[in-house]
């Protein structure tokens, strides 16, 4: 079983909580303001029907701590405040996008030098950032899981620089009910960032696959 701790317990962390829980395994969930905050979050995952997991509140570091497997899916500016040393040598999930009118404007993202995922890797040198769930809908991690096997079962992306990682992240993926599309290292994330083909609709592996191959750049459009 694995505990899979979440750093932000917005929309996306909540349903990656959901599915995580369904699907048997543990999960801490913590945000900005601390763990006090989330006890109605954390009583309504318990009442859940279908809830195999355990679920408990932390503070960012402590859901670090406890993690096999940690999600960050925070706002960008929030990425400096992500706990390093608790994630040392561990495989972390990036599910974020950059959007200007949020974020403020980043120059190495608007000149696509790096990526969301990269910028998260060097903030966390020594944990193995694997890119994943930005592409989704928060209602559709819950709505559109489906068993192994199934035709057309929609699919996600992953891209990272460590193979073991991807394959981690890769069978929790299959295990909440998404095929993956592997993208290769983690710099060619931008094939699945906003305004691309790829992001949002409801794809299958050839599918998805097709759309990042037609992805194109910002700067090139």
């Amino acid at each position: 079983m694995t505990t899979l701790g979440l750093i932000g317990a917005g929309h996306i962390g909540t349903a990656l909580a959901q599915a995580a829980l369904d699907a048997g395994h543990d999960v801490v969930l913590s945000n900005s303001r601390g763990p006090e905050t989330l006890a109605d979050l954390v009583s309504a995952l318990e009442q859940r029907p279908g809830r195999r997991g355990q679920v408990r509140a932390d503070t960012a570091a402590g859901a670090a701590a406890a993690a096999d497997l940690a999600v960050v899916t925070i706002p960008l500016s929030a990425v400096p405040a992500v706990p390093v040393e608790p994630l040392a040598g561990k495989v972390v999930i990036d599910t974020n996008n950059y959007y200007p009118q949020r974020d403020g404007q980043i120059a190495e993202l608007d000149d696509e030098t790096t990526t969301t995922a990269e910028l998260l890797q060097a903030h966390l040198p020594t944990s193995r950032v694997v890119k994943a769930f930005n592409h989704i809908g928060a209602a559709d991690i819950t709505a559109d899981g489906s068993p192994a096997g199934t035709p057309h079962r929609r699919a996600l992306v992953v891209a990272g620089d460590d193979a073991a990682a991807k394959q981690q992240v890769s069978a929790f993926i299959d295990a909440i009910g998404f095929d993956v599309v592997d993208l290769g290292p983690l710099a060619e994330g931008w094939r699945i960032q906003r305004d691309t083909p790829g992001y949002g609709p409801r794809l299958d592996a050839e599918g998805l696959r097709a759309a990042t191959a037609a992805a194109v750049r910002y700067r090139d459009m």
